[in-house]
């Protein structure tokens, strides 16, 4: 079984729903509150876990009653959570307020996600020892790097989805094996079009641009430009899609598939997520996404 280890973020999203956001000093009468745990980096190893990796989260929640769901949520979903430190005072919250035309405001509170620095020796033997890393860039910058030059220089695989996007220090692109990236990030990655796949070339030596309903585009700097289409499916919510895709797309370059065929898998597992309502959970399981891979041409 291929081993995963995610470093990365754990959020509780609040969620209100009602007929129209409100304006500054205004009460709005909801019509639905959800409470649903995420977090990219969450939502990334719970993706993983259940397409058949052994997937080990590092990462920080606070010593609130979310934190308490949070790790809960991990462990249910088959991650090793063990590792996850707890901090005094406030989880990682995003409070988010939909209308019904799907328009939204968000405020998201990093709360322990900001803790978490400097990685301990037990850490650090976690992404050593694992056959892939995966990252995102929902905790500190300097937390990112010191995993993936660290995984790197050990010959652990080091997967980075670039989100949400910022400029990348030059240490942290060079331990880079795979970027994994949506349009908006792409173009401030590289300062150029939205789907110009190729200048990611110019940064790193793979990269996938995911482009949603369109499916995704995988490029190399020995010459590869693939384009995958996305499974034709009923799209019920498309919340956590990307991260079904990358946490999938982790799993089967670990397990040794070629990449093309590791990102038609990964959009299969994207497109399989879109079918159902939530975020961490309408992550699908592995046969769950075999099921729609086998409907590839």
């Amino acid at each position: 079984m291929t081993r995963v280890v995610v470093a990365g973020s754990a959020n509780m999203d609040l969620v209100g729903i009602a007929p129209r956001l409100p304006r500054p000093g205004e009460t709005v009468l909801g019509t639905e509150f959800l409470q649903m745990p995420g977090g990219k980096g969450a939502n990334q190893a719970i993706a993983a876990a259940r397409a058949g990796a052994q997937t080990c989260f590092l990462g920080a929640i606070g010593s609130d009653s979310f934190g308490v769901t949070l790790k809960a949520r991990l462990g249910a979903s088959g991650v090793d959570a063990s590792r996850v430190r707890i901090v005094y005072g406030t989880s990682g919250v995003a409070v988010i307020m939909v209308d019904t035309r799907g328009e939204n405001s968000i405020i998201a509170t990093p709360g322990a996600n900001a803790a978490f620095t400097r990685l301990t020796d037990q850490e650090l033997a976690a992404v050593r020892e694992a056959d892939v890393l995966l990252c995102q860039l929902e905790i500190p910058l300097e937390t990112v790097t010191e995993a993936a030059v660290a995984a790197h220089a050990a010959g652990t695989r080091v997967i980075l989805n670039a989100a949400p996007a910022r400029t990348l220090p030059p240490d942290l692109l060079d331990a880079v094996d795979l970027l994994v990236v949506n349009e908006g990030e792409a173009a401030t990655i590289t300062g150029r079009g939205r789907d110009e796949p190729r200048a990611l070339l110019d940064y790193v030596t793979r990269a996938v641009l995911t482009l949603g309903a369109e499916g995704a585009c995988f490029v190399d700097r020995d010459g590869t430009d693939l384009r995958v289409p996305a499974f034709p499916v009923q799209t019920v919510d498309s919340t956590a899609a990307g991260d079904a895709f990358t946490g999938a797309l982790a799993v089967a370059w670990g397990e040794g598939r070629p990449l093309p065929d590791a990102v038609r898998w990964a959009a299969a597992a994207g497109a399989a997520c879109v079918r159902r309502l939530g975020a961490s959970n309408s992550l699908p399981m592995r046969s769950d996404i075999d099921a729609l891979f086998a409907t590839t041409p």
